[in-house]
């Protein structure tokens, strides 16, 4: 799974980048690695539900401290970490391609089939 990490002032994508976003999905598709994606909101909407010390709480954002929210997510699948690490430098190239000033990263997170396997 890859997280698209991003300022949250930033306005809605440039369709530029929206165009070649849609290029690079097809390309995956086709390439048989994209299993799901899709956009997220900035985070006005949000709520935290959270178990500390014994307690269950639950805060609605948005988050003023946070400097970065999730604005999207990808669901791949690839033969290595590798690979993944690979997908995700090109999807930060596409955003710094067409989208002028956006600063950001992608995490990549493995999603255990079966229970993880022992240290």
């Amino acid at each position: 799974m890859g997280l698209v990490q991003m300022d949250p002032s930033k306005d809605n994508p440039p369709e530029a980048l929206v165009k070649a976003m849609g290029e690079h999905i097809e390309a995956a598709i086709a390439a048989g690695v994209f299993l799901d994606g899709g956009g997220l909101d900035g985070g006005a909407q949000c709520t935290e539900v959270r178990l500390a010390q014994g307690q269950v709480t639950t805060v609605d954002g948005p988050y003023a401290e946070a400097k970065e929210v999730v604005g999207g997510y990808s669901v791949l699948e690839f033969r290595s970490h590798e690979e993944a690490v690979e997908e995700a430098r090109r999807l930060v190239e596409l955003h710094h391609q067409h989208w002028p000033g956006w600063e950001g990263s992608v995490i990549v997170r493995r999603i255990w089939d079966g229970p993880p396997p022992q240290a």
